[in-house]
């Protein structure tokens, strides 16, 4: 099942446009296996919500990515019914009688939430399933900054930015070109010195982190110089 066009989406791009600090995200990762879920866990972060597609699984996919399986049972040990999937498809109108939603429960074991606006709208609908976590204990992990980033900056979360993704292979032509734009675009930002405000909270991104960041960050600007090459 593919995804509707996003109004909401386009809608949001014209905010950016006048604070770019909220696609900056709080931390960048190589991918989910780069998380230490358990001193997240310990620094306060009470509650996790995910992108699915090129974050957890291949594009559209419903089984975890193989090599995230244990990156994955250590994120369900930890926060066992306060991790949920929030997806552009699955969940929202565009899946039908909750059929992909379902699916996707079935196989990565945990809630997709289901919601009228998509990503990077539609916050608060995710603050009412966690039911009274304040959003500064909630983290967003996904590896689009103009969506997932976004929508977590919207609400004060902690938000965590995959920089590779699971494969480009099936994946929407236009959310591939729109990803490589943002690395770019992240890049510029830190080469302007464009940071993202301390998070509330506050957190050792050192210790909640298997890879050291620095390498991720060096990565994300290699690939902008090559598209701009």
């Amino acid at each position: 099942m593919g995804q509707s066009f996003n109004l909401q989406g386009v809608l949001q791009s014209f905010r950016v446009l006048a604070s770019p600090r909220l696609m900056i995200p709080n931390l960048v990762v190589r991918d989910v296996r780069d998380i230490n879920f358990e001193q997240l866990h310990k620094a306060g972060i009470t509650a996790i919500a995910f992108d699915k597609d090129n974050c957890l699984t291949r594009p559209y996919g419903l089984e975890i990515y193989p090599p995230f399986k244990d990156a994955w049972r250590r994120c369900r040990e930890t926060y066992k019914d306060r991790v949920v999937i929030v997806s552009n498809s699955a969940g929202t109108p565009d899946d039908r009688d909750d059929h992909q939603a379902k699916a996707i429960e079935s196989s990565l074991q945990v809630h997709v939430l289901r919601h009228q606006e998509k990503k990077p709208s539609g916050g608060e609908e995710l603050l009412k399933h966690f039911n009274g976590v304040d959003p500064t204990e909630i983290a967003f992990v996904g590896d689009r900054a103009l969506t997932d980033v976004v929508f977590g900056n919207n609400e004060g979360m902690l938000t965590i930015l995959t920089r590779d993704v699971v494969t480009e292979e099936g994946d929407n032509p236009m959310a591939i070109r729109i990803r490589r734009m943002e690395h770019r675009v992240l890049a510029l930002l830190d080469r302007l010195n464009i940071k993202r405000p301390p998070h509330p909270i506050p957190i050792d991104l050192h210790a909640v982190v298997l890879q050291a960041p620095a390498a991720v960050t060096s990565e994300i600007k290699e690939e902008a110089k090559e598209g701009s090459a």
